[in-house]
C-alpha cells in the first residue's frame, strides 16, 4: 500500500460492514473495503473520478458505487452510526475551500460607480426644476 492513498483499517472497516446494504442482486459486490477506500480518497483529495488511482479498482465501479449509495440513503446512515459510536474524533477537520467569483460579480450593469449618499441626495434640488 502506497502511503499516500487512503485506506480503512481494519477496524474502521468492522465497524461500518453490519451497517453496508444486502440487499444486491445479480452478481456479487467486489471488494468492499476497496471500494469505500477508493471513494473516501476521491472525496478528500477533491479531485475527479477519471483521477482515481488504480489501487481502488475501476473508477466507473467507484463512481456507480457512490452514486447508487446516496441515491438509497446508505452514506448517511454509515455517517449517523458512527457518530453515535462516539469518542473523540482523530483528527479535527477544518474547510478551507476557496470559492471564486465570475469577474462581473463585482457590481452592476456598467460596473461600480461613484454615487452620492442619500442624506447629501435629499438636501439638493431635484433634477426636474434644474
Amino acid at each position: 500500500m502506497i502511503p499516500d492513498r487512503f485506506w480503512l483499517t481494519d477496524e474502521q472497516f468492522s465497524k461500518i460492514a453490519p451497517h453496508l446494504p444486502t440487499d444486491t442482486r445479480g452478481k456479487a459486490r467486489v471488494d468492499d473495503r476497496r471500494v469505500i477506500s477508493g471513494i473516501v480518497h476521491v472525496l478528500k483529495s477533491g479531485g475527479r473520478w477519471i483521477d482515481a488511482p488504480p489501487d481502488y479498482g475501476p473508477k466507473k465501479t467507484l463512481y456507480n458505487r457512490y452514486v447508487r449509495w446516496a441515491a438509497k440513503g446508505v452514506w448517511v446512515d454509515l455517517f449517523h452510526a458512527l457518530a453515535q459510536a462516539g469518542g473523540p474524533p482523530a483528527q479535527v477537520l477544518i474547510d478551507s475551500s476557496a470559492v471564486k467569483a465570475h469577474r462581473s460579480a463585482s457590481g452592476g450593469k456598467g460596473g461600480r460607480k461613484i454615487r452620492p449618499s442619500v442624506v447629501r441626495a435629499a438636501g439638493a434640488r431635484p433634477k426636474s426644476m434644474r
